[in-house]
């Protein structure tokens, strides 16, 4: 059986899970170092991926010479995966659907950013903000002040800002059709654990992500330049309160992800590019991180880790990075991260595009564009599977826009 109609029975399975209800635990599972009783996954998973993925607990194959995993890992859900091959190097509960936070702003992006031009200048009417969950994450957008579509989108990679998502979103014709948006294109990308009812991950009945999909949203939003930039950018200059006869004000903000700015007892992690760290009360801390090292660029998704130990979530997707790189051509691949559901559609109704089968080819170089670089992404690989294009060759990080 080819690997394409593996995963089209995988995917089949798969949406014959509900599709909005979070699946129960199947039982009280054991204390976290904190003495809290830990929830077990659900007996039934999704198999989207593979069947392995769709198992509770670790699921590893490690060959000659592979490292062990790292002992100090208490994230519920995890997952560590090849960005450029879509290969599946570990996971934890890959498909266990839980509350993303902030981390669901990845969908945001990748479903609206391309409908919106960089340079369109908006100003924010009072109403725009009046949904904005109390307690939420902002940037500080003022009404009736005016914003480049370019600086909301820095309020929302580097600050985690729910009030520019709530302007994005009415820029694209509110926050119901931005749901809506959102919810088609994660099923078009085969996220299906995932259930969207805020644009900006707030936490809300019945939302719900994994981090199978987490990664796959990830993945594809890292094909589009202003994506890979935006959650590359450690820093930048956000427009403050406009004075009359003044010019406007401007202040600094910093991206809150620990692994790309240090802070808090983390240093940087060597060849980070991003994505989106959240953390909410429902969700605890979600992470999904990309880095490169040796031309081997890796994703990584954690999700609520209850381990006690500080910033843990960031420490947990270190060293799973860590053990990513050291182990890659030393593991079998436990699944994988499926094409888009456009990228399997058979190209004559009877065989599939491509055959489904990855091929690479030389990538376009892109311009630095004078911006400081600590590292540079080597190689520059375009990996096509079917008709779906998986790029990674941008230099990372962008210390300032």
């Amino acid at each position: 059986m080819s690997a394409l109609k593996k995963t089209a029975l995988t995917v089949t399975a798969a949406t014959l899970l509900p599709a909005l209800a979070v699946a129960p635990a199947s039982a009280a599972g054991p204390h976290n170092k904190a003495g809290k009783q830990r929830p077990n996954p659900p007996a039934s998973m999704s198999t989207v991926g593979g069947t392995q993925l769709g198992r509770a607990g670790t699921q590893v194959s490690l060959g000659p010479g592979a490292p062990v995993l790292p002992k100090d890992l208490s994230g519920r859900s995890w997952i560590v995966a090849d960005a450029e091959s879509g290969e599946v190097l570990a996971s934890h509960n890959a498909h266990w659907r839980l509350p993303p936070a902030s981390t669901l702003k990845m969908l945001f992006a990748d479903t609206v950013l391309p409908r919106l031009p960089k340079t369109e200048i908006h100003k924010v009417a009072p109403k725009e903000l009046a949904s904005v969950g109390e307690g939420s994450s902002l940037v500080g957008v003022k009404e009736n002040h005016s914003y480049s579509v370019h600086d909301l989108w820095l309020g929302v990679f580097l600050r985690s800002g729910n009030d520019a998502v709530h302007v994005l979103s009415e820029m694209n014709g509110g926050v119901p059709k931005t749901v809506q948006d959102m919810q088609a294109h994660a099923d078009e990308l085969q996220a299906l654990d995932t259930h969207v009812v805020s644009p900006d991950g707030y936490d809300a009945a019945g939302q719900v992500s994994s981090a199978y999909d987490l990664t796959l949203i990830a993945r594809s939003g890292m094909q589009k330049k202003d994506f890979r930039e935006y959650c590359a950018t450690a820093s930048a200059k956000f427009p403050g309160e406009q004075k009359p006869g003044k010019a406007r004000e401007t202040f600094e903000i910093q991206n809150t992800n620990r692994l790309l700015t240090g802070d808090y007892g983390i240093s940087p992690y060597k060849g980070i590019a991003g994505v989106k760290n959240g953390n909410t009360t429902n969700a605890g801390a979600t992470f999904t991180g990309v880095a490169e090292r040796n031309g081997k660029v890796l994703l990584v998704t954690v999700m609520n880790p209850d381990s006690g130990e500080g910033q843990a979530v960031y420490k947990e997707a270190g060293r799973l990075l860590d053990w990513g790189f050291a182990a890659a051509g030393k593991v079998t691949p436990v699944g994988e991260l499926v094409a888009p559901r456009s990228a399997t559609t058979p190209a004559n109704g009877n065989e599939p595009a491509n055959n489904g089968a990855p091929a690479k080819a030389a990538a376009a170089k892109e311009s630095s564009g004078g911006i400081g670089i600590a590292l540079a992404v080597t190689g520059g690989a375009l990996v096509v599977l079917a008709a779906g294009v998986f790029l990674v060759n941008r230099r990372w990080p962008l210390r300032r826009r």
